[in-house]
């Protein structure tokens, strides 16, 4: 059960009448229970269900506001007007160049704000979620996508699936990705706690990715062209083989794993 991976108590409510089957089918799909006014005190998160889509609110004084996945509005759609196109650090980190779009699989695809990026960029992208949650709010902000003119040719370049990343890339059927894109939860600090509400709201959820090696030698495994790992800047490399150079940013860096060249 969800709840219990995330050791607090979740429930699933229709914020209208009009969601109220709607919450019913993901309360079904996900194996959770429906929202009770006489439960409410021992409950930690909502997944609310309502005229904006999915939402996961967390619940208690001091809880930020929901989260849900947005493609079209808000930062999805600033990035995508003017985010600064192919000059952008991730797309030279996973390698897009003049006649080369990548074919890459985020595993660890969370909100999916990268993988968008690199849709919007022409990449054919495939993603996966191991968060079961996380999947939901992604799966429906991908479903909303597809019903907006603009966002919906990028969408349709992104392909979700389900599963723990480690099992999907080591049973991999068909051709492989060229590039696999990794940006594993890292481990807590008490100066970044507060930076993201997205953050505050996954950690209690997902916990560190202390399998963040595996991860990498699974990646590594399967790519054809390189893997491209996102880290706080000055956070160490994960265990394992070094990466041969990193592109360095403001807060964060993407270290690089080369097996060979891209080319047109």
């Amino acid at each position: 059960m969800i709840e219990q991976a995330a050791g607090s108590r979740i429930n699933v409510e229709a914020l209208e009448e009009a969601y109220q089957a709607l919450a019913e089918q993901w309360a079904e799909r996900l194996g959770l229970p429906l929202a009770e006014p006489e439960h409410e005190a021992d409950v930690a998160f909502a997944l609310q269900v309502g005229p904006q889509g999915l939402q996961l609110q967390q619940l208690g004084p001091d809880a930020p506001g929901p989260v849900r996945v947005d493609f079209v509005e808000g930062g999805a759609a600033h990035r995508r007007l003017f985010g600064g196109g192919t000059g952008q650090m991730i797309a030279k980190a996973v390698g897009i160049q003049q006649g080369v779009r990548p074919r890459v699989l985020d595993a660890t695809a969370g909100l999916g704000k990268d993988a968008f990026v690199l849709a919007s960029l022409g990449c054919e992208m495939s993603l996966v979620e191991r968060q079961p949650l996380i999947g939901a709010l992604l799966e429906d902000g991908l479903a909303r996508g597809l019903d907006d003119f603009d966002v919906a040719p990028i969408v349709s370049r992104m392909h979700l699936l389900k599963g723990n990343s480690i099992e999907v890339m080591r049973n991999w059927e068909g051709e492989a990705p060229q590039v696999i894109y990794l940006d594993p939860m890292f481990p807590h600090r008490e100066k970044t706690a507060l930076v993201k509400k997205e953050m505050r709201l996954f950690r209690p959820l997902v916990g560190d990715d202390n399998d963040a090696p595996a991860l990498l030698e699974a990646a590594l495994a399967l790519a054809t062209h390189r893997v491209v790992v996102k880290r706080p800047r000055k956070a160490p490399c994960i265990a394992g083989p070094k990466p041969s150079h990193a592109l360095d940013g403001k807060s964060s860096r993407y270290d690089i794993y080369p097996k060979k060249a891209l080319k047109p």
